[in-house]
């Protein structure tokens, strides 16, 4: 029974505990973006469509049947133009018929089948990877997002701390003015600073609401409003190798002027098929017999376009001025991304020079604040001069959250612009 219980118990206190327990990282809100956005959707879709349209194309390798039916009346046929003797030639009716069964097979042209099944694989690669560099693009939107709400959520934890120690303080300063060691006004002068941060309290909560619902939209999740957020751990590894997605979109579109080079080349080969035809009709294929009558051919039809006035040798060209085009985007972008890093890790470089003064200044304007602690209890200055250092003193500490949080999104940034 008391085993029961204590299992009962805890089911019981398991929601409490994960939600209390409830954090989301950095790295979820990629994985969720990859996931849900609507966009990511676009990439199974169009392997489902390449595979249609592959699958299309290698059905040109069967066979070709087709089944053809006419019937004609004409004004003239065709006569001997003598006469023979002792010989009656009847000439042709002029109403005719005829039903044939018609069978084409491909035997070989130059192996283009394949070439486009090749080429339509790249068409898909580059459209699949210009929707992962589509997708990629919002992550600097999540980063700015997932470190605003960050934020904040140190900045509460601050002033917590700091409303904590004011109402430690006004209590103090209560007893004080109740053995008339202190002025009134000290405890009033604190008061209004403790309302000052219920209010600041109460921004952060609507802003961070406000926040993570956009985190949410962008995310297409439900991201409770009473969520920790994770502060990332990034390395500082400025010589990782560049990753981005478009760099293999490049590649994927180079790729594909290739393949679409190689097609031409073998438009230019001859083709050969071999073809069948059985019939019933009146005439047959004897034209001087007026009757119904089976028949059948078969043969080979061989076609080469030996001379195309130098069209292929043009759609090369342009191609390869396609390539060229290719190539220049490529460097411009890797100009402007090797810019755009420079930017960013001189800025890294700058906020941690700026963080390892933080520490120091903070220690320096906590002696301030207790030293002006004991100097307001023995009345030498009043609660307003104490609470200059003493709001110097939190504002250094959020500062330090800050210059922390602004140190993590730019490397965050820095990683997402290296494509790592």
């Amino acid at each position: 029974m008391k085993l029961l219980l204590k299992i009962t118990f805890a089911f019981l206190l398991l929601p409490i505990l994960s939600n209390a327990q409830q954090t989301l990282s950095l790295e979820n809100c990629y994985d969720l973006v990859n996931k849900n956005y609507p966009l990511a959707k676009q990439t199974e879709l169009l392997q489902q469509k390449s595979a249609f349209e592959i699958d299309a194309l290698i059905k040109g390798k069967l066979p070709k049947i087709d089944l053809n039916a006419q019937g004609t009346y004409q004004s003239a046929v065709t006569e001997l133009p003598i006469h023979l003797p002792n010989l009656t030639v009847n000439p042709a009716n002029k109403d005719q018929y005829r039903a044939t069964l018609d069978v084409n097979q491909l035997v070989y042209n130059g192996g283009i089948i394949d070439a486009n099944s090749k080429l339509k694989e790249v068409q898909t690669k580059t459209q699949q990877q210009q929707v992962t560099v589509n997708l990629y693009q919002i992550k600097t939107k999540i980063n700015q997002l997932y470190f605003s709400v960050l934020l904040l959520q140190e900045r509460k934890a601050i002033l917590i701390s700091k409303q904590e120690q004011l109402i430690t303080k006004i209590n103090e300063v209560k007893a004080g003015v109740k053995f008339g060691a202190i002025f009134p006004a000290s405890e009033k002068v604190l008061e209004a600073e403790n309302l000052k941060i219920k209010q600041q309290l109460v921004e952060i909560q609507f802003d961070k609401k406000r926040l993570l619902e956009n985190l949410s939209s962008l995310t297409f999740s439900t991201i409770d409003e009473n969520i920790t957020l994770v502060l990332p751990i990034i390395s500082n590894d400025f010589n990782l190798e560049n990753n981005r997605p478009e760099l293999k979109l490049f590649d994927f579109q180079n790729e594909q002027i290739e393949d679409s080079k190689n097609i031409i080349s073998k438009n230019k080969l001859p083709k050969i098929n071999a073809f069948g035809q059985a019939g019933y009709g009146n005439p047959g294929l004897n034209m001087l017999d007026n009757s119904f009558q089976t028949f059948y051919l078969v043969g080979l039809k061989a076609n080469w376009n030996v001379f195309d006035w130098n069209k292929s040798k043009t759609e090369k060209q342009a191609l390869s001025v396609s390539a060229n085009i290719v190539s220049t985007e490529k460097e411009t972008f890797l100009l402007n991304n090797k810019l755009q890093l420079q930017e960013m890790e001189n800025e890294i470089h700058k906020t941690e020079a700026v963080i390892n003064t933080d520490s120091e200044i903070i220690s320096l304007l906590e002696y301030v604040v207790k030293s002006s602690d004991s100097q307001l209890k023995n009345g030498v200055i009043t609660s307003s001069e104490y609470l200059v250092e003493f709001t110097n003193l939190y504002e250094a500490k959020t500062n330090q959250k800050l210059h922390a949080i602004q140190l993590a999104l730019a490397k965050a940034n820095y990683q997402t612009v290296k494509g790592n």
